[in-house]
């Protein structure tokens, strides 16, 4: 008599998975990542120029302010003042009172925050599935095939490279790396893995935030500024897809965009997204 599925294991075939798991990696090395490198390029290019421009425009506004209040015998010449980011609004990290610090920080605004968020929910993305294969390692989610431990190894590889993205153009643009995990989620993140008792349970956090990043990607893509910035964008956007629909296949479900009761979307939607 054949047994009944046990809705707690992985039910799949470690071969389909490791075989998913290797186009995975494969697409990312020989089309994600260069894409994404050259998004990064790009996007750092298109502000340096951008900078360079204002400055230029900023220069040429104070010489012909200069020359109108000689000529005028005007003594007042105007200066404006920086563009400087916009107040940020204190997020509740947990369901009851607590706020989190500013975030993205103080001095970033436009495409410099967008890439502060994505790489604060990238680094949340490794931290999960680091304590998920560290729990697994110690024992304490029952039997965890191989193949889904080398399938979170390599996500949480990916998701690292993201993070090193979006930290570039930081850089680049003088500001301060993001090495915090993102502060909206993360206690979140933290209170739902302390409930995490086995594979299928791992997989359901990490099916989560590959939604949320993916989600997030998309609601903010619209909101970019530069070309290049969208460009990079939406290269990491399908790989984190790519993690949800193997995460579908893991738990046994359609591996596509879909509802709570799992009826298949035309659309991926943006709820979820940060």
């Amino acid at each position: 008599m054949r047994r009944k599925p046990n809705k707690q294991e992985f039910t799949g075939t470690e071969r389909e998975l490791n075989s998913m798991t290797r186009e995975l990696d494969e697409l990312h090395n020989d089309v994600g990542m260069p894409a994404m490198w050259e998004g990064v390029s790009n996007m750092i290019d298109s502000m340096r120029t951008a900078e360079s421009m204002q400055r230029d425009t900023s220069r040429r506004h104070f010489l012909v302010g200069a020359g109108s209040a000689i000529a005028g015998g005007a003594a007042l010449l105007s200066v404006g003042a920086p563009v400087v980011a916009g107040a940020v609004t204190r997020r509740n990290l947990t369901s009851g009172a607590a706020t989190a610090k500013a975030f993205p920080p103080a001095g970033l605004h436009g495409d410099l925050a967008v890439a502060a968020v994505a790489a604060s929910l990238e680094n949340l993305a490794v931290f999960a599935y680091t304590a998920g294969l560290g729990a697994a390692t110690a024992g304490k989610l029952g039997k965890v095939p191989a193949a889904v431990a080398t399938f979170a190894t390599t996500a949480k590889g990916q998701h690292t490279q993201h993070a090193q993205a979006w930290n570039a153009v930081l850089r680049a643009n003088g500001k301060a790396r993001v090495t915090v995990t993102n502060p909206t989620l993360t206690p979140v993140v933290k209170a739902d893995f302390a409930k995490v008792k086995d594979v299928v349970g791992l997989a359901n956090l990490a099916l989560l935030l590959e939604t949320i990043a993916a989600e997030t990607y998309q609601a903010e893509t619209s909101k970019l500024m530069s070309k290049a910035a969208i460009a990079l964008s939406a290269s990491i956007e399908p790989v984190e897809m790519q993690h949800i629909a193997i995460l579908y296949y893991v738990l046994g479900q359609y591996p596509g965009a879909q509802n709570a009761a799992g009826m298949p979307l035309a659309f991926s939607s943006t709820a979820k997204a940060v």
